[in-house]
């Protein structure tokens, strides 16, 4: 089992712009309409208004198997607004053209993100040859073209040159910030961005299919921080054919596979079952310690579980004490309990759970382990 360090263990952020927008527009309502309120066709029109559902406690992981075209933050979203849930976030953007793994972590789930995003992730795309694009997919426009077509022999002699620890450099059209600015904004604004390369793993990079219609399938196993885009780019460039991205999808995301992906039509028949009283969509969920499959775990008392609760550490006393260090989970009577760090002969919280509300159901329990 691999232990990680606590260092990059974060909350996500929350996101759901369609609050923030409501809330922005209450902020600023003006005199004239106040006044309206007397209006009785504007009374008419708050009586057929649904009341506006309370926030709850949810906590899990979703494995949304995100539809092409939706952005992650709407996806977000999207699945707060099912679950009626206080707090969300994803664990690794994926773009909008893309389909497939996004994880949502709902409630105390945000606080192992880290974790997942640290993971592997896998990704099956389609590069067409012979352009290359401002964006390295086809949003952008042509930059570069060739009336040239790889073969499938040249792509596999090529394939080593981009497997393990390689120098990228990101697309221009990323999140990633210069000076305060995302480059995809000051790419739009007609800036030139100069992004420097970054040293990335790619753990596995294979040719899975190659045709006659200029176009070859690709399956690949990369660490945090890589784009595929960027792949299809340089890969084009050596071969001199150019290339963009036309197809993606992601397949794995650490501890997340397509089987425990759900589509959102799915999500939303569930939501609608649940709401009749025909299901819980805690069928829905993963349990929070999903994220942490990599991590060793650690079950202690209920007396010590009291003093780790309340922040404090335990001594590690006994010929049972783990004879480990580094990050473990923490579970009492097979629930979980904390992030913490043993060190120096003793159990430090650096993360305490608060599992009350809605979690995982057995059914999906009884999948994770």
């Amino acid at each position: 089992m691999t232990v990680m360090t606590t260092n990059s263990v974060i909350d996500a952020k929350d996101t759901d712009a369609r609050d923030a927008e409501r809330d922005a527009f209450a902020g600023h309502r003006t005199d004239d309409a106040r006044r309206t309120n007397n209006d009785p066709r504007q009374k008419q029109g708050r009586q057929n208004q649904q009341p506006r559902r309370d926030k709850r406690d949810v906590h899990g992981w979703v494995v949304l198997d995100k539809p092409i075209g939706m952005t992650s933050t709407q996806a977000v979203a999207v699945l707060k607004r099912l679950f009626q849930a206080k707090r969300a976030g994803h664990a690794g953007t994926l773009d909008p053209l893309a389909s497939g793994g996004l994880p949502i972590a709902l409630g105390e789930a945000t606080k192992t993100v880290p974790f997942v995003m640290d993971g592997r992730k896998r990704y099956r795309f389609t590069v067409c040859w012979g352009e290359e694009r401002d964006t390295d997919d086809t949003e952008g426009r042509p930059v570069r073209t060739s009336e040239s077509r790889p073969t499938a022999d040249s792509i596999r002699e090529l394939l080593p040159r981009f497997t393990g620890v390689i120098e990228q450099i990101p697309p221009q059209y990323s999140a990633i910030k210069v000076q305060g600015e995302r480059a995809y904004d000051l790419a739009r604004d007609g800036e030139t961005v100069e992004l420097k390369p970054r040293p990335v793993e790619i753990h596995e990079l294979t040719l899975v299919e190659h045709g006659d219609n200029g176009q070859s399938v690709f399956e690949a196993e990369c660490g945090k921080g890589t784009y595929v885009r960027a792949l299809a780019r340089d890969m084009g460039r050596i071969l001199g054919c150019f290339g963009h991205i036309c197809a993606l999808r992601r397949t794995l995301v650490g501890p997340f596979t397509e089987r425990d992906m759900i589509p959102l039509e799915q999500l939303e028949a569930l939501c609608n079952r649940a709401a009749s009283g025909e299901g819980s969509l805690a069928d829905a969920l993963l349990p929070v310690e999903t994220a942490l499959d990599d991590i060793p775990a650690l079950a202690v008392t209920r007396a010590d579980a009291a003093r780790l609760h309340r922040g404090q550490a335990v001594l590690l006393r006994g010929r049972d004490a783990p004879n480990t260090s580094g990050t473990v989970y923490v579970t009492v009577a097979g629930r979980l309990l904390a992030l913490a760090e043993i060190g120096n002969g003793e159990l430090i919280p650096k993360r305490v759970f608060n599992l009350n509300g809605l979690t995982a159901g057995p059914a999906r329990n009884h999948e994770s382990n």
